[in-house]
């Protein structure tokens, strides 16, 4: 099936639907909520702690829509969400949500456990006494759509053959990923023995438009375009399969669409590279596009530092459920989506010179808070 065909296939389902996506503000979530707004029609309901990572100026070209809604929720209050559901009615739930940046979860895990599992639960326990309340119609239609991440799996060797696949057993490394197989466990648990209707994603690295600074594409980026050191943990050595955000947030809709309720689909960009290299091509990239540096060549800014605790090795996704089942694969190769994303940074300074100074988190009137 070619591509184009799974997104017209996609568009004509799409009959008028509220769904309700949680994390909405974040990197992955404001492109899912974008592509919704601007593909679709169906009513979007953002629920968002807006914490450090939640930016609403990521969702500057829809906010205005009469279909799209914000509510500052944390789903870490549960009668904040029962109030969410009775308000909005929505038919769907999109579930990403969560902390999820590694580093932070070493330096403190509480805020992983609160967020990715007891947010995950209330979110399940709300979503299944909604669920129950539905006539038989909205019960057939409803999903609860969790979006998790490879991490869960653990690590693998460098033996290309080897790859994650949907029922590879959970051995996570880091207090996030940990974090992220219990919420997983969850929602099964919740389908197996509630019945609620529920698919899981896990998806590898993300990259693109819109990411927060502290993630390593963007983070190469604007520290080298202010010369400052790029670094990099140990040798650079760890592979990761690396997956364009527009690609990854094409992939939910058509999950969430045509997915099998139970069944967890593995997202994959079919990209997998060593950090150093991913760095090394950033580096080329800028030496490209900016020829006028002062900086040039940018790798002379690369810092090799301590590895991190319990770093894992490689994570390489086997995306062949999704593709064979529902027809989708990633549309962006590393080569071409990497120049768009650095592309973007460069055109869109004022974006990430507010992420960097905090005044993104300065300016959000309007926003109900709960």
């Amino acid at each position: 099936m070619e591509l184009d065909d799974v997104w017209e296939k996609v568009n004509f389902m799409n009959t008028k639907k509220t769904i309700l996506i949680t994390g909405g503000a974040g990197f992955i979530g404001s492109e899912v909520i974008r592509q919704y707004i601007n593909d679709t029609d169906f009513n979007v309901i953002n629920i968002d702690k807006l914490t450090y990572a939640g930016n609403l100026e990521s969702l500057e070209d829809v906010a205005n829509s009469d279909r799209y809604v914000i509510e500052k929720i944390d789903i870490c209050n549960i009668s904040a969400l029962h109030e969410i559901f009775s308000k909005y009615r929505p038919d769907v739930v999109m579930h990403l949500a969560a902390e999820s940046h590694v580093d932070r979860s070493i330096d403190g895990p509480q805020a992983f456990i609160e967020t990715n599992i007891i947010g995950t639960y209330n979110l399940l326990e709300v979503s299944r006494l909604y669920w129950n309340e539905l006539d038989d119609v909205g019960k057939e239609k409803f999903r609860f759509h969790h979006v998790s991440t490879d991490e869960v799996y653990g690590d693998l060797d460098f033996n290309e053959a080897d790859l994650f696949t949907e029922i590879t057993s959970y051995s996570p490394s880091s207090p996030y990923s940990a974090s992220k197989a219990s919420s997983d466990h969850l929602v099964r648990a919740w389908n197996r023995t509630y019945g609620l209707p529920i698919i899981i994603t896990n998806c590898s690295n993300n990259y693109g438009p819109y990411q927060f600074p502290e993630k390593l594409i963007p983070l190469v980026i604007l520290n080298a375009l202010e010369g400052k050191q790029l670094p990099v943990y140990g040798k650079g050595l760890q592979v990761r399969d690396w997956l364009h955000v527009e690609d990854h947030a094409y992939a939910l809709r058509l999950v969430l669409e045509q997915g099998r309720v139970g069944e967890t689909y593995n997202i994959g960009g079919h990209n997998e590279k060593k950090n150093i290299d991913v760095v090394k091509n950033v580096c080329k990239l800028l030496d490209e596009m900016l020829p006028e540096s002062e900086f040039i060549p940018h790798e002379s800014l690369i810092k090799y530092v301590s590895d991190r605790p319990g770093h894992d090795l490689r994570y390489a996704i086997d995306a062949s459920k999704i593709e064979i089942e529902l027809g989708w694969l990633p549309n962006e190769t590393f080569e071409t989506g990497l120049k768009k994303t650095v592309k973007w940074y460069l055109e869109n300074r004022t974006w990430s010179d507010r992420v960097l100074d905090g005044s993104y988190k300065r300016e959000r009137l309007g926003v109900s808070d709960k």
